[in-house]
């Protein structure tokens, strides 16, 4: 999938941003929701700016550039995000607080990304194969709009970029058995109904 797209993943109760084609992380995210959680516990702010400046983070951060190239982009003005490389994402959330370890981890090795990206190609091969076979090419973007919210509601989905693995996963399944059941059948609605009906993981 080429375009970027932002993923919001939940940590503390709040939702993390991620990059889609990078996979870099929201580092103002990560430390707005680290702040408030720390605050309920008592423990002071933790200031990132600050934790940037340090000896360790430095040295990792040169390593990390060695090796992958840009690891953090900082942008400016109001509202803008600092991402970091997944590797930082996880030395600042071990900095917040310790216990993240494991989630943190797994957030690594998840396939949340992926699916994101695989079930955007398979969008864009069903969409390609539904306007091949649909007659009303001047009305084909109405009917492909209703497909994509017939997906949405089956996969109990309200906001893609909020998506679970699972939800992802089976978008793509829907969307690639589209595509096979046009092979099969003359008619459009028949290839979507069947899918929608079908399609389970």
């Amino acid at each position: 999938m080429k375009t970027e797209v932002i993923m919001q993943r939940e940590l503390f109760g709040e939702q993390i941003s991620q990059k889609s084609k990078s996979e870099f992380f929201s580092a103002t995210d990560l430390v707005r929701a680290g702040n408030k959680w720390r605050i309920l516990n008592n423990l002071p702010p933790f200031d990132l700016t600050q934790f940037f400046t340090t000896k360790g983070f430095k040295e990792f951060e040169k390593d990390l550039k060695s090796k992958y190239g840009e690891v953090r982009q900082s942008g400016r003005g109001r509202g803008y995000h600092t991402w970091v490389h997944p590797l930082l994402f996880i030395d600042i959330a071990l900095a917040l607080n310790p216990r993240l370890k494991i989630e943190v981890y797994e957030w690594l090795f998840d396939n949340l990304i992926k699916y994101r990206n695989d079930s955007g190609d398979s969008y864009k091969k069903m969409c390609g194969v539904l306007y091949n076979k649909y007659s009303n090419k001047s009305k084909f973007h109405e009917y492909i709009s209703s497909v994509a919210d017939q997906i949405k509601l089956a996969c109990n989905v309200d906001n893609w970029e909020a998506a679970t693995q699972d939800q992802l996963n089976k978008r793509d399944k829907i969307q690639d058995n589209i595509c096979l059941l046009c092979s099969v059948f003359n008619n459009c609605e028949n290839a979507v109904r069947i899918a929608l009906l079908k399609t389970d993981i």
